[in-house]
């Protein structure tokens, strides 16, 4: 096995030189054709040809919170078609953490509305969901508790965070006391959903005490341990394929309970099982954003000299799941400020788990602390990129270390040119359109850069051909073409001359898809497994690898061009290739930025928002795929419009039922919300960062969004709200009385 550790920088390398020159270039991808003839196959599609399969449907709890007392299987058994109906204490009651061992399980209690309690196999799906309706469920009932406003003061530590429950430096409140202007506001986020527009899905077949399963998985590697200790047979025994998933966003890092549930009950039947869950189980019964409260501080000179910078969270999850939202995340490092305090509390209350959401942390984080940024900036008397300007560090302000890159005022600056900054209204309410006012605002972007460790196998086979393989997936990223490129790039190959096979569990170890990292850890692995490839091929031509030209499948050195299959002579090379993070992350800030710049109209007599452009400039080191990465961009941006104007889990603070559970009522932004939308990549290369110089990207283009939206709605009619999302009818309310009066 050949690993390559990130102790230090890369320095120039073989995608620097691009001889075959793919790396980078907008190319479509490669398994859109597939998924558009319908030859991408999703977790539901497998076993097609199977002659005796059964259906699977969840039986979920009609209350909030208590002990089961008993489960009244009767009537469904005797109900036509049923196979078999599964319940007990082992019976999953949402998703899995992300990373840990197993999913928590039922054990005799209802812990949220709509957990799972039984399901049911069926010889179609409408026997197993009428079947599902008539098992009788009996509950003790115990109060429940579903308003964080009533548990906020009971958050406590907890340890099992993507980072410190504190981060402090210096006298954080003397410091505050003291300043020359001080700033001092709370703000609140509702709960948000992935909304995937692939449910929960799994495919469950026994061979013997073999178990294979099909399942819309992000993590294959950690996915596939959950679904073992959850039926209870040694992981060896278990075979996870996700060749192609239909959006993720955080909710399948962990396994949902259809992938368990659908196992137990293909050993209850005697047959495969399919089992999808119904889109109001996907809301009740996986995973959800978590509701935050944030109190923001900060203390200033006159001049805008940030002295104390203060960012307070309380957030909320279900008992024994440790994990919080993180976001203070990119508090700690984005802004200078000699004094700080990032803290973070965790609230329980008796609702769905909370877990990562699309840029856990930042998403909501950024989108109330930039709005904090650009109050602070007006009470200044300050524009919003002149006061982040003033408190760009030059090294990390919380402990010293330096940043590997950092462009975040290079992007302001591009944007602020490309956008018209200079021609923002200078007062809230000045700029007017007949009925609609007009308003500009801008928001930073930041995601903390990771790599995990990851690998891949590449062959060169006797024919010219490359074959990459991994366990990694690809959620709808882009993964299939951007791994192509690089190996294509790396071999000096025709992208056509490159197969990639992903998904599945019986193929190298990989990082999988979440947190930003999946291109840049997999990718990297591929690079690593090409650069043992090009080893090879040099020793059989006596030469030193860094003196082989590769290019159009033939080798160039000492002034030979030699074709691969010449080298080959009917042998496959064969390489295994293992990126692992090292000291450069120890030693170095990492970081992807930007800057959101919007324009909004606000109805002066309604209330109503249209979002009219919005534009992104983002620097995340060597981008890979122009064109996916854009892609990346624009949704992004389309889930910072829904997280600043619509997107809120509504729970009933009765029983703890999350009210709007589909997409009919949980409001995701349409075509007709979406505005035009521009994207702007800056050139850049982090040799500290990976193999490829390369960083995130997925989850940086929606940090930050949401906040230029509701700044650029405070600049078109002088409302602030901060009890998120920006609805309608709270803008109405604050809008001012001669707000008719307005030039």
């Amino acid at each position: 096995m050949n690993t390559h550790v990130m102790d230090k920088n890369i320095g120039e390398t073989r995608l620097d030189r691009a001889t075959q020159g793919v790396i980078g270039k907008p190319l479509d991808r490669f398994e859109g054709p597939l998924k558009v003839c319908g030859r991408a196959p999703y977790a539901y599609e497998h076993l097609l040809d199977e002659k005796e399969i059964g259906y699977g449907f969840v039986v979920t709890a009609g209350i909030g919170k208590g002990k089961i007392t008993g489960i009244d299987e009767r009537a469904a058994k005797a109900a036509p078609g049923v196979l078999a109906v599964v319940s007990g204490d082992k019976i999953l009651r949402s998703s899995a953490q992300p990373m840990s061992p197993a999913a928590q399980t039922v054990d005799g209690e209802v812990f949220h509305y709509g957990q799972p309690v039984a399901v049911i196999v069926a010889t179609s799906f409408e026997a197993a969901r009428h079947a599902a309706k008539l098992v009788k469920v009996s509950y003790q009932p115990t109060d429940g508790r579903f308003d964080l406003d009533k548990v906020k003061g009971e958050g406590r530590k907890s340890d099992q965070g993507v980072m410190p429950a504190d981060t402090e430096r210096g006298d954080f409140e003397k410091a505050f006391a003291e300043a020359d202007v001080q700033f001092d506001q709370t703000y609140t986020t509702p709960s948000h959903h992935s909304s995937a527009m692939e449910p929960q899905a799994s495919v469950a077949k026994w061979d013997g005490d073999k178990l294979t399963v099909w399942s819309s998985c992000q993590l294959l590697e950690s996915n596939v341990k959950q679904i073992a200790n959850g039926v209870g047979v040694p992981v060896e025994k278990v075979r996870l394929l996700s060749p192609y998933i239909g959006g993720g966003f955080g909710n399948k890092l962990g396994i949902g309970p259809d992938a368990v549930l659908a196992a137990l009950g293909a050993r209850a039947a005697g047959r495969p099982v399919k089992l999808a869950l119904a889109r109001p189980q996907v809301y009740q019964a996986t995973s959800r954003r978590s509701e935050t409260i944030q109190r923001v501080r900060i203390g200033t000179t006159k001049a805008g000299k940030i002295v104390a910078l203060g960012h307070e969270i309380i957030a909320t999850n279900s008992p024994g799941n440790g994990f919080f939202e993180p976001a203070g995340v990119s508090s700690v490092f984005l802004y200078a400020g000699e004094n700080r305090r990032i803290t973070h509390r965790l609230a329980e209350t008796d609702i769905l788990m909370t877990s990562a959401v699309r840029a856990p942390g930042e998403a909501v984080g950024m989108l109330a602390f930039e709005n904090a940024m650009d109050e602070a900036a007006e009470n200044l008397g300050l524009d919003p990129i002149e006061f982040r300007r003033l408190n760009e560090p030059d090294k990390d302000p919380q402990d010293d270390k330096p940043f590997s890159s950092r462009k975040l005022m290079a992007c302001f600056e591009e944007g602020a040119k490309r956008f018209g900054w200079d021609q923002r209204p200078k007062k809230p309410g000045s700029t007017r359109n007949g009925e609609w006012l007009i308003g500009y605002g801008t928001a930073a972007a930041s995601r903390k850069n990771q790599m995990m460790k990851s690998s891949a196998e590449v062959s060169l086979s006797p024919d010219g051909r490359a074959t990459v393989k991994t366990s990694m997936t690809d959620i709808g990223t882009g993964t299939y073409t951007i791994l192509q490129q690089i190996a294509a790039e790396m071999l000096g190959l025709p992208v056509a001359d490159v197969d990639v096979i992903l998904g599945d569990t019986d193929l190298p170890p990989s990082s999988g898809s979440g947190g930003s990292w999946g291109a840049n850890s997999a990718g990297s692995s591929v690079y690593v497994a090409c650069e043992a490839v090009i080893g090879k091929l040099a020793q059989r031509l006596g030469v030193e690898a860094d003196g082989l030209t590769l290019k159009d499948g033939q080798a160039i050195a000492s002034n030979r061009q030699i074709p691969f299959k010449e080298i080959l002579n009917g042998e496959t090379l064969t390489e295994l290739g293992t990126i692992e993070p090292g000291k450069t992350d120890e030693d170095y800030t990492q970081a992807s930025y930007g800057a959101h710049f919007c324009e909004v109209a606000v109805n002066a007599y309604t209330g109503e928002t249209r979002v009219k452009r919005l534009l992104t400039v983002a620097a995340a080191g060597r981008i890979l795929n122009e064109k996916t990465a854009t892609s990346q961009c624009y949704g992004g941006q389309i889930w910072g419009i829904g997280s600043a104007l619509t997107e809120e889990l509504v729970v009933d603070t009765r029983s703890g039922l999350l009210v709007n559970h589909d997409l009919a009522e949980y409001h995701v932004p349409v075509n007709a919300d979406v505005p035009k939308l521009e994207v702007v990549l800056l050139p850049e290369h982090d040799p500290y960062a990976s193999p490829l110089a390369g960083k995130g990207i997925g989850e940086l283009a929606l940090a930050g969004v949401g906040a230029a939206v509701t700044n650029a709605i405070y600049n078109a009619c002088g409302v602030r709200v901060r009890d998120y999302p920006m609805t309608l009818d709270k803008v109405l309310a604050g809008m001012p009385a001669d707000i008719d009066d307005a030039a």
